[in-house]
């Protein structure tokens, strides 16, 4: 590729790792092909990144912008896994600061940016972008059904369409025009809406709610472009639909599975031998994976009727947890008294930031119960694992809505007011998952899923359409 006909792309994620690393998988994608990025955080998150592979080093630039001071948290905060769930619109007003800083690089960086790749956390990116001439991409790390529950710009701040109560998100959205379930269960969506007892939240959650509302409704509305995390051929239905409600243009980019990168980071690799020495031991398939992600925790209770649900499964598990945020907590110390030392023979419980995708690549796991975040599943679909679906918040309810109709995973069941759930129902859902007769055709299911999520001639073909697009539409080429 000639010099002059490279991009600049300038990608700018919100403050979560799962967030950076799609961006970034994106990014690397851009630079493969011959096109510039600059990758924009902040300082820690920047060195929480996977290392870029040399061979391509020399076309991302990551751009450090210092995270400014916000009232309510903590110095280190700079992502969404440094903090509880109830602080996480504090850290949103903290991103929305960065505004000044990323208008001067914008505006003073060479060569000039021809495209801006943002999230949904910050909706004032648009304007600025347009401004200086730079053409802008929301890109949705979420799925189509997902995004569509969420709603289209036009509906999303009106009076006709609003959503201000907690009952407002448990009923099909009126633009959905086929029949679907997908909406939030009550305890889901209670989450959202939750008080907090310190002092120093002030307003109600509903107020946040209605500031996430406003921020995809100006990140989608003000695009040029959306871009979205997905394949067609999984929610053709879904997809479909935002492409009708958007009114713009909606580009798939494909599910970009993360577990082709081998640069994983940020795990002890003592701790991991062990857990594959382990592994290496068990029978092909017969290993249920468990984790939920870097910001989902459970409650004690939560975690007891886990840990003694999979205790009662007589199933080989590796259980993967992490200490509270925010708390002095040890989730050790939170399981059940004498469980480790009773599932030894069986059981691996690793705390701590754990390579999923190498553990879950491994032979010996047959399932993962997750929490369903979209990430997971593209890692969990892309091995062929048969999925055990516990959602703990965000949008994971209507990702298990999705999975469920596609008879991609089984459902721990809950209390569906308050969420609660035994460990009978963890153990009946896991044995029906890994080893009941009558799963059998949903194990297949699964495994055929990674022809899909797992094929990266499929994901490149989807990659193609995403550069192309971003080519043919550049900046230049509009000014010109």
């Amino acid at each position: 590729m000639e010099s002059g006909d490279a991009l600049h792309v300038v990608m700018f994620p919100w403050l979560g790792m799962g967030h950076f690393i799609p961006f970034l998988n994106l990014s690397k994608c851009l630079a493969q092909k011959g096109h510039h990025v600059s990758f924009i955080s902040t300082p820690r998150n920047l060195q929480r990144l996977p290392k870029i592979p040399p061979n391509l080093a020399h076309l991302i630039t990551l751009i450090s912008l210092p995270l400014p001071k916000a009232n309510h948290l903590p110095d280190h905060a700079e992502s969404s896994m440094d903090i509880p769930h109830h602080k996480q619109q504090f850290l949103k007003m903290a991103f929305d600061l960065l505004q000044p800083p990323l208008t001067t690089f914008l505006a003073t960086t060479t060569p000039a940016p021809d495209w801006i790749v943002y999230d949904y956390a910050s909706p004032w990116v648009p304007k600025l972008a347009a401004r200086l001439g730079i053409s802008r991409a929301y890109f949705s790390l979420f799925t189509a059904a997902a995004m569509a529950y969420i709603g289209p710009p036009w509906a999303l701040l009106s009076d006709e369409y609003a959503r201000t109560t907690p009952e407002d998100f448990t009923v099909v959205p009126k633009w959905i025009p086929f029949e679907s379930d997908m909406a939030y269960r009550p305890h889901e969506v209670l989450k959202i809406f939750e008080s907090s007892d310190e002092d120093e939240l002030v307003g109600s959650q509903i107020e946040a709610a209605t500031s996430d509302i406003e921020r995809f409704c100006l990140s989608i509305g003000e695009s040029d472009v959306v871009f979205i995390r997905t394949c067609v051929e999984f929610e053709p239905e879904w997809f479909n639909l935002i492409c009708e409600l958007y009114q713009k243009p909606v580009v798939p980019v494909g599910v970009l599975p993360p577990f082709w990168d081998n640069n994983e980071t940020g795990s002890d690799d003592n701790k991991l031998v062990g857990v594959k020495e382990w592994l290496d031991k068990q029978i092909v398939n017969s290993v249920v994976y468990v984790a939920f992600g870097t910001e989902s925790t459970l409650s004690q209770v939560e975690l007891t009727e886990l840990a003694l649900g999979l205790e009662q499964s007589r199933i080989p598990f590796v259980l993967v947890l992490r200490n509270p945020t925010g708390t002095t907590l040890n989730t050790i110390e939170m399981l059940p008294d004498g469980f480790v030392e009773r599932v030894k023979s069986r059981g691996v419980v690793y705390v701590g930031w754990a390579p999923q995708a190498k553990i879950l690549g491994h032979s010996a796991i047959g399932g993962f119960l997750t929490h369903c975040g979209w990430n997971s599943i593209i890692e969990g679909l892309g091995l062929g694992r048969v999925l055990i679906l516990l959602p703990l918040c965000n949008e994971q309810g209507l990702n298990a809505r999705l999975l469920n109709n596609k008879t991609l995973g089984v459902e721990v069941p809950r209390n569906e007011q308050d969420g609660s759930f035994t460990r009978d129902s963890v153990a009946d859902s896991v044995r029906l998952a890994m080893v009941k007769e009558e799963s059998e055709a949903l194990r297949e299911k699964a495994r055929e899923m990674k022809a899909l999520f797992g094929d990266k001639s499929v994901n490149d073909h989807y990659v193609d359409g995403f550069v192309r697009y971003l080519v043919e539409n550049r900046t230049s080429r509009l000014r010109a």
